[in-house]
This record gives structure tokens, C-alpha cells and sequence, in this order.
């Protein structure tokens, strides 16, 4: 076996890709949250960005999506935590 086709079946390989997918995800989330808020019109904080933005929690991300189908303000993200 090659030392190429060795590092892509290699554990730590697969662990980089996870991890890879996981922030994706948490990204995509975190997009979709703050874009929900801008498709109804509410303003977004820098702050309450910055903290969407640089969550890594998909539950987290999750709540916070749901709340902001439902919100009026941005700050209801973060008042029920």
C-alpha cells in the first residue's frame, strides 16, 4: 500500500474529515440562523453575530434556529439560554 492510500484510511485521517464535516455543519447552522433573522427583517447585533457565528454547538445552533423563526428581536436568541 502506498504512503498516500495509507493516510487516507489512517484513523487520525478519518478524525481531520469528521471534524472537517462537524464544522461545516455548525457553520451552515449558524448561517441558516442568522439568515432566518435577515429574511424577517430583524437586525443583527455584531455582537449577537459574532457569537452565532463562532458557536461550534449544533444543539445550540438548533435552538437558536428555532428561536429565530419566532423572534422579534435578535436578542431572544440568547435570553433563554
Amino acid at each position: 500500500m502506498t504512503a498516500i492510500q495509507y493516510f487516507w484510511r489512517h484513523p487520525l485521517a478519518e478524525q481531520v474529515r469528521e471534524e472537517g464535516r462537524e464544522q461545516g455543519r455548525a457553520e451552515a447552522k449558524a448561517e441558516m440562523v442568522l439568515r432566518v433573522l435577515e429574511w424577517r427583517g430583524i437586525p443583527v447585533l455584531d455582537e449577537i453575530r459574532e457569537r452565532v457565528e463562532t458557536c461550534t454547538d449544533l444543539d445550540q445552533l438548533e435552538t437558536w434556529a428555532r428561536r429565530a423563526i419566532h423572534a422579534t428581536d435578535a436578542t431572544e436568541l440568547l435570553t433563554m439560554e
